[in-house]
């Protein structure tokens, strides 16, 4: 199976077409006729990363996140991105990133963090997701139910004694989507990086946010790929190695379904 089989098969489970304007998903560094010995899944391309697709054999890795987000003038070993691009060629590792479009999907980043944390009767669309708890808690409760089902340290901001029964959520740097699901009914809100001027807006709705960091917010999505990828191709008869990896400087998280 090639490279452009496999980038196929990833868009339709998040189309491409579906990303942000200012995005750069899809099909980044390689050879779409390249013959696919192995993927291996990241939230970002690192060194680390690189070194464990040689490692396991891999010479696709699929990330979360792209490269190249501005336009390159030069590709040199001068910066951190140029080093990160010329080893994937000299290694002959192909790049497919899925970012907007993930977060998007259905079955993507953002539902498959609202089933890690165990939400019930889940609606949104677009970045957010909006379903009640297991059962209501107050706010400082559920910092450490949140921390305990990501696997990170939670920051609270907001009244620890609120109580919640129904939570909005957005991965990612996502605190300016706040507002869409308070009118969904959320009556607190959980992000990866809150923006200072969202937390005074939420603090004046007497909505408490969580903020539970980009990685761990992000991370159960690259699972939820991986194990998309791999019913497509099965559904296609082709077995294929498949790594779920999320290697770097982060360490581990969860994967969805962990929540208790």
């Amino acid at each position: 199976m090639t490279v452009q089989s496999i980038l196929a098969l990833l868009d339709q489970v998040a189309p491409f077409d579906t990303q942000e304007p200012w995005d750069n998903s899809g099909f980044l560094v390689g050879e779409q006729d390249a013959e696919v010995t192995g993927i291996l899944f990241a939230l970002d391309v690192t060194m680390d990363v690189i070194d464990e697709a040689l490692q396991k054999g891999a010479n696709l890795i699929v990330t979360h996140h792209p490269l190249m987000f501005d336009p390159l003038r030069r590709l040199t070993g001068d910066t951190y991105e140029g080093r990160l691009l010329l080893r994937l060629a000299r290694e002959h590792i192909s790049l497919i990133a899925c970012h907007t479009c993930l977060d998007r999907a259905t079955g993507g980043i953002n539902d498959a963090l609202a089933e890690c944390i165990a939400l019930l009767d889940v609606e949104g669309e677009g970045f957010i997701r909006v379903g009640n708890l297991p059962e209501p808690m107050v706010a400082g409760e559920l910092k450490e139910y949140l921390a305990a089902a990501l696997d990170t340290t939670v920051r609270l901001m907001g009244d620890p004694a609120r109580k919640v029964g129904r939570i909005g959520l957005c991965s990612g740097a996502g605190s300016g989507e706040w507002e869409e699901a308070a009118a969904l009914g959320a009556e607190a809100f959980l992000t990866g990086e809150v923006k200072h001027h969202h937390a005074l807006a939420m603090a004046d709705a007497g909505i408490p946010c969580f903020e539970c960091g980009h990685f761990a917010t992000e991370q159960p999505g690259i699972f939820a790929l991986a194990d998309a990828l791999q019913s497509a191709l099965n559904q296609v008869q082709y077995k294929l190695g498949i790594y779920h990896s999320a290697a770097g400087a982060y360490g581990a998280g969860c994967r969805p379904g962990q929540a208790e």
